[in-house]
């Protein structure tokens, strides 16, 4: 048994503690003020340090494009054609990519990492911790979502090479017509589950069946939309075929912002910190962070590592409140919303009693420029200390 204490605990989950104690394991047993610590417990005094749930970044690509490697490394796009929801992440995964060291030193214990944008359907996202040798051992959630990408990048993907789609009509059809053969494939799958003496089994199709978490809801689809009209395509999909959907990066969030609040749709907010590099970021700021998160709308910060690499997510954060977003939400957005938004907050995003043991330990408020962590621990063991 582990103990953190003389601590300012912040959790999370509406609960804030200016001298608390949080008593761990591989789990988090329990966090309060002025707790009895166990006989025998390995403690850590904080001295005022503060500690908040481990970092979690929503949307990023870390493990998939290596660092200071190229082309050899680059395991984001199988972009030889257009859907590809039978791919999966933990299978490009590379651990050693010194960057999780980096997102381990910053306090991001946990990543949802997966496929590029430039097929319209990339494949299955996972969440996992950035912490250990092999992916099978690091997963919170496989798959966790489904990547999809509407807007620029898949036009430009296959309009290079002269295949389709090579236009937003394009793109919306051929997801449309790979979701109808998955929506067909499960309701045949189910009748025969249902009664196998009267149905057939439906052929093993990769791609369908790689399609059955999300069009049995049991997984979002993380859309990637820029343009306001591919946001609004985004909430069109969903509501079509009746499927969760996040909408990752939303750069013109504020003009249908009505619209996202309206349908209760979660947003994953970045890169930020990036160059205007084409047309769908020509409204790329921070004034969408402070309006989205005022409104009835999940927001969570996000890195699109290595877009802007891992190490820089509390900095995302920072900089949102700069620019006049609330410091609860900001944090908020790169622990519990984030967490949310992906469907793992069972498992992280706030030091909740039950919940995986992943804090990050700060000499100071985390959202202060001149804090640094000190501390990253991954169920309940150190992996960081400086």
């Amino acid at each position: 048994m582990k103990v953190i204490t003389n601590a300012h605990i912040i959790t999370m989950d509406g609960n804030e503690f200016k001298n608390g104690t949080v008593i761990y394991d591989n789990k988090i047993i329990s966090v309060s003020e002025n707790t009895e610590i166990p006989d025998g417990a390995d403690v850590f005094d904080a001295k005022g340090a503060y500690v908040i749930p481990g970092l979690v970044d929503a949307h990023c690509h870390l493990g998939l494009v290596g660092d200071s490697v190229g082309a050899e490394s680059d395991d984001g796009n199988e972009d030889t054609e257009p859907i590809m929801p039978h791919l999966r992440a933990i299978d490009a995964i590379n651990p050693f990519d010194r960057s999780f060291e980096e997102a381990r030193r910053a306090g991001v214990t946990c990543v949802v990492t997966g496929p590029g944008s430039a097929n319209p359907i990339g494949g299955q996202f996972a969440a996992i911790k950035t912490a250990g040798i092999c992916v099978d051992s690091m997963i919170v959630k496989a798959p966790a979502a489904m990547k999809f990408a509407l807007g620029e990048n898949p036009k430009t993907a296959y309009s290079d090479k002269n295949q389709s789609p090579v236009t937003r009509m394009g793109t919306m059809a051929v997801i449309r017509e790979m979701l109808f053969k998955a929506k067909d494939y499960s309701d045949s799958l189910k009748k025969w589950e249902d009664d196998p003496e009267n149905n057939d089994k439906p052929e093993f199709d990769i791609k369908s069946d790689a399609l059955l978490p999300v069009m049995r809801r049991e997984i979002p689809v993380k859309i990637h939309a820029h343009r306001a009209d591919d946001i609004c395509s985004a909430i069109r999909l969903g509501d079509e075929f009746n499927i969760i959907i996040t909408v990752e990066h939303c750069t013109e969030g504020e003009k249908v912002a009505d619209i996202l609040e309206s349908k209760n749709i979660p947003v994953m907010l970045g890169p930020t910190l990036s160059d205007r590099s084409k047309p769908e970021l020509a409204s790329l700021g921070y004034s969408r962070d402070k309006m989205l998160s005022e409104r009835k709308i999940s927001v969570a910060i996000i890195t699109d590592h290595p877009e802007i690499t891992e190490d820089n997510l509390l900095l995302c954060a920072q900089l949102a409140v700069k620019h006049g977003m609330s410091c609860e939400l900001a944090l908020y957005g790169i622990t519990s919303a984030a967490a949310k938004n992906c469907g793992i907050f069972d498992r992280v995003g706030s030091i909740t009693p039950g919940k995986d043991a992943d804090f990050a330990v700060f000499d100071g408020n985390p959202l202060d420029f001149k804090s640094s962590c000190i501390m990253t621990i991954i169920d309940g063991v150190c992996v960081y200390k400086k």
